[in-house]
């Protein structure tokens, strides 16, 4: 059987009482006993049961984050920024994913608060769940990550989308490209459509048409659905044929860049790239992509920041923080073409 709390006491020649401020209290507990406690305790194996804190303190030492796609890069940068801020809190990150399913992502909110965690991060689906709702009125915070909040009462970090998207598709612009892609277009996820937004608007004022802009929607915002979106590309006649794409992401931009490899199109000569979050692999890649950051980090650790504040419960204020992107230009589309769109 694992060594009780009393079995410590028993060893150490204490009371259960003193063991319990060792491991709750230990500055009023003077050196010599604390000394013996922990002795006992590294001796015996023991283990607190935290199950049993978690109903005496009414919270557990964790909080949840809850994000889209675990596969995608993006989220585990900003999982780094959460840890960052929370374990020298003295408190552990449940990782869950949603997979962009709402029942998936509704099960893991149940689980959470059965798990008495302090409060929760999420970049949730396309629409908020109710379940969101149910947690604060329970007394547990819920911060939005990569997400506008719907009102002031609730906290948020974001990015303005819009302009990163303006900036992707001005950068292509400004390089003689007049028929562009939007790959991503269909999500209902409202930073895509904010990207969405951003590069249509930059489209339309730069060429008055628009047409000029071609959205594609691949089912998944992954590295196979950038290469279906490619491969569509490719499959159309050269009158309409895009020059350069915007990605969503930048494993759309990784898979299209796959793509158009394979099918012996040159990047950036014959069709340019720009992706999106700017993850490690951007840089990494074959061909170098240019894609717009978003500081992936800082999201984790602000949200995570704002959630211990709003738990503390004394006199926190309500914030809702959006970051400005910038453009990372890499050679996916360094090449400037003319008026026409030749090289």
């Amino acid at each position: 059987m694992p060594a009780s709390i009393r079995d410590v006491a028993e060893h150490a020649g204490v009371s259960v009482g003193t063991v319990s401020n060792v491991l709750n209290r230990p500055e009023v507990v003077s050196g010599p006993t604390r000394e013996r406690v922990l002795d006992a305790i590294a001796a015996l194996g023991f283990v607190r049961n935290e199950s049993a804190r978690h109903l005496r303190a009414g919270h557990s030492r964790t909080i949840g984050l809850v994000v889209l796609d675990i596969a995608n890069p993006f989220f585990t940068d900003v999982a780094r920024g959460v840890d960052d801020v929370v374990d020298p809190a003295g408190l552990a990150v449940i990782l869950c994913n949603s997979d962009d399913r709402p029942e998936k992502e509704s099960a893991h909110l149940d689980v959470l608060a059965e798990q008495r965690v302090q409060g929760v991060l999420i970049t949730p689906t396309a629409e908020l769940s109710p379940h969101l709702d149910s947690l604060r009125r329970r007394g547990i915070p819920v911060v939005l990550v990569d997400r506008r909040a719907p009102g002031p009462d609730q906290c948020a970090v974001a990015v303005d989308d819009v302009l990163g998207g303006r900036l992707a598709a001005e950068h292509l612009l400004e390089r003689g490209h007049r028929r562009i892609a939007f790959i991503g277009g269909a999500s209902g996820l409202p930073q895509v459509q904010e990207r969405h937004a951003g590069v249509a608007a930059a489209v339309r004022e730069a060429t008055g048409d628009d047409d000029a802009l071609l959205v594609l929607s691949p089912e998944h915002l992954t590295v196979a659905g950038g290469r279906e979106a490619a491969a569509r590309i490719v499959g159309l006649p050269a009158a309409r044929r895009p020059t350069a794409a915007v990605c969503a992401n930048d494993l759309l931009a990784l898979g299209v860049l796959q793509e158009m490899v394979r099918q012996g199109v040159r990047v950036p000569d014959d069709f340019a790239i720009v992706g999106y979050d700017d993850i490690d692999f951007a840089a990494a890649a074959a061909v170098p992509l240019t894609s717009v950051r978003k500081p992936r980090a800082a999201l984790g650790s602000r949200a995570a920041e704002l959630l211990l504040d709003e738990a503390r419960g004394e006199g926190h204020v309500h914030v809702q923080e959006v970051f400005e992107p910038t453009l990372v230009v890499r050679e996916s589309s360094m090449v400037f073409r003319d008026r026409e769109g030749a090289r």
